[in-house]
């Protein structure tokens, strides 16, 4: 080991032995909801389908970091589901994915002490008096008012842990107006190196975290430079895809002479290597720390089109703080993935669309739903991998989707429209520039419309759309970019069926066949849109419009999905609106059916070696005959 030089410091070996100044606290993220039937307890098998990181000086601070990071619906160490007290008792007792909020409300509503909530859970005496700690200093603030707390309190509060969001709920006062008083005070985070020689020798790394436990930065303000926000948390709907994208974009940007800053938390990305970037900031992606470090850092501006649904939803409260967001404009993302404002706005372009409702009432719910027939779907805003998305074929199935749908989407509307069976579904991959598209991909799902976009089996170039297909899909994504002025990527989904092609939504950001469409087409689409946001050339890049025609001309490409229901007990194996795949694989052949074989094989699925099981619905019956004879 002694010949082994540490890549951190560039001075010292690898046999240094480190001492360290920090707490890295790691949570497991679940998905259990997206299963129906599933056992949510935690035992021997693993049932995570990813996970977190957060670094601070203390455990308290540490943990209520990486409480947020699992979930942004997390405030922190604190009551999230309400238990009764039998329900309380019983996650303290049998380990579920939910035990953390549960000593939490334990010991917010002071309903059992550290000793008996030890007794229950056998969880060390040290990491409950932690946690009791985190708590304290909410009793301390909760009777207070935002003139009342002084610069001791809100110190002790920052440094454990607590968000300004968290604080604002506390004492019954607004983010901004917390943020503003804490930086009046002088209460700001300080940025501090990963140091593994505990300043015995001088660090040379740029691998940051902020702290509320210090009382300098360990390094000075980059001074420019784009920052790009990373996708966090794997989870159904969001994995290797959105890192694929970030990375691309880092790399592609420091090719251009710029310097580059990624902010994500996931241990397991490549995006989080420290020599990927010019800073990593392994923090939170929050609209608070994210503007703490693009002031610190007076970034030219930030990216958040190429980490999935998280950065995406920070898009219009970084732009109302007056954060300079590169690429499509705020505003153009917020009519995009305002259900509501979308629909609106594809009337107005004379675009097609199912028959949609804004929902006001359970009442013109059910009337709508009555008027066009059932199914119907129901479709909150700003949500990743489908969530709380159901179809309702009767009164009593809508009333249940409406409540789950209203709950996600609290801010934003919910719409609900036909669903319309039987329908193929088309989806186009494009690089826009000032509305313009300068690179375009479309492929076409094997499955029928209503099963997920991330649990369909995908097929690129399109094997069995007809030209007239083609032609409307192309001229309603020139009309949809166009209105929305984007410049980034762009994905738009459709559903075909008979003479009709619908648009059905609209991601100005990558999409997860970004890495698919750029693999099979021998191009990197992230590359383009990373040069179209910063205003770069791409034309000498022979990237695919939506002119190009023959492109692959010589193979196939097929995605497939990979599931994991065998791993976790209980779960039915249906697929629906809502996402459950955890994986996929691609493979190409010589032509649809070729590279369609290779890649179920791919994912583990065997040939069938004697008999074969043949179930299908009632009104499938007969032209299912004819195909299973021949």
């Amino acid at each position: 080991i002694n010949e082994v030089q540490n890549a951190v410091t560039k001075k010292t070996q690898a046999f240094f032995e480190p001492s360290l100044d920090y707490i890295v606290t790691k949570i497991p993220r679940w998905d259990m909801t997206k299963f129906q039937g599933v056992a949510t307890n935690i035992g021997s098998a693993m049932k995570s389908v990813g996970e977190v990181m957060s670094i601070g000086r203390t455990m308290e601070e540490s943990l209520q970091k990486a409480i947020r990071m699992v979930d942004p619906s997390n405030a922190g160490y604190q009551p999230k589901m309400h238990f009764t007290k039998e329900e309380l008792l019983h996650e303290l007792k049998v380990p579920t994915d939910r035990r953390i909020f549960a000593i939490a409300q334990a010991m917010h509503d002071k309903s059992l002490s550290v000793s008996e909530i030890h007794d229950i859970t056998k969880i060390d005496h040290w990491f409950l008096r932690r946690c009791e700690a985190i708590v304290k200093t909410y009793d301390l603030m909760k009777n207070k008012t935002l003139d009342q707390l002084d610069h001791a309190l809100l110190l002790e509060a920052k440094k454990n842990g607590y968000s300004d969001i968290q604080i604002a709920d506390c004492i019954g006062s607004t983010e901004d107006d917390i943020r503003a008083k804490r930086q009046s005070l002088g209460i700001t985070p300080k940025t501090k190196q990963i140091d593994t020689l505990a300043a015995e020798y001088p660090a040379e790394t740029n691998y940051l975290y902020t702290t509320y436990h210090g009382d300098e930065d360990d390094v000075g303000s980059q001074n420019g430079g784009v920052m790009v926000l990373g996708s966090g948390a794997y989870r159904i709907g969001s994995s290797i895809e959105f890192d694929w994208c970030g990375v691309s974009a880092i790399r592609t940007l420091r090719q251009l002479g710029k310097k580059a800053t990624m902010v994500n938390y996931n241990p397991e990305t490549v995006s989080t290597d420290y020599d990927e970037c010019d800073r990593l900031y392994f923090d939170e992606l929050s609209k608070e720390r994210i503007i703490d470090i693009y002031e610190k850092d007076a970034s030219e501006g930030v990216i958040v089109s190429v980490g999935g649904q998280i950065p995406n939803g920070l898009a219009i409260p970084l732009d109302k703080a007056g954060v300079k967001l590169l690429g499509t404009p705020a505003d153009m993302i917020d009519n995009a993935e305002d259900r509501m404002k979308f629909s609106d706005m594809i009337d107005e372009i004379g675009v097609q669309q199912p028959r949609w409702r804004e929902l006001t009432s359970i009442d013109s719910a059910l009337d709508f739903a009555n008027n066009v027939g059932y199914p119907v779907l129901v479709r909150p805003s700003y949500v990743l991998s489908g969530a709380a998305m159901n179809v309702a074929w009767t009164d009593e199935q809508l009333e249940a989707c409406l409540g789950e749908a209203a709950e996600v989407s609290q801010d934003h509307p919910v719409v609900i429209s036909d669903f319309i069976e039987g329908a193929v579904e088309i989806e186009c991959d494009g690089v826009a520039k000032d509305g313009e598209l300068i690179a375009a991909a479309i492929h076409e799902h094997i499955e029928n419309a209503g099963v997920h976009s991330g649990d369909a089996t995908l097929v690129l170039p399109p094997q069995d759309l007809t030209a007239y297909q083609m032609e409307r899909v192309r001229d309603a994504a020139r009309k949809i970019t166009k209105r929305l002025n984007i410049t980034g990527p762009v994905n738009i989904q459709f559903v075909a069926k008979g003479t009709d092609v619908m648009c059905i939504e609209c991601n100005v950001r990558a999409s997860r066949s970004f890495p698919f469409v750029s693999k099979t087409m021998g191009v990197d689409f992230i590359e383009a849109a990373t040069k179209a946001i910063v205003g770069a050339d791409t034309s000498d890049m022979n990237l695919p419009t939506l002119e190009t025609r023959g492109r692959p001309s010589n193979y196939v490409g097929v995605k497939a999905p990979m599931f994991s229901f065998t791993r976790l007990r209980g779960s039915d194996p249906v697929l629906g609106v809502e996402m459950a795949s955890t994986g996929e694989v691609a493979c190409f052949g010589a032509n649809k059916e070729e590279a369609f074989l290779k890649s179920l094989l791919s994912t583990g699925f065997k040939m069938p070696k004697k008999n074969i099981l043949l179930s299908v619905q009632s009104s499938l019956e007969n032209d299912m005959t004819h195909s299973a004879y021949q």
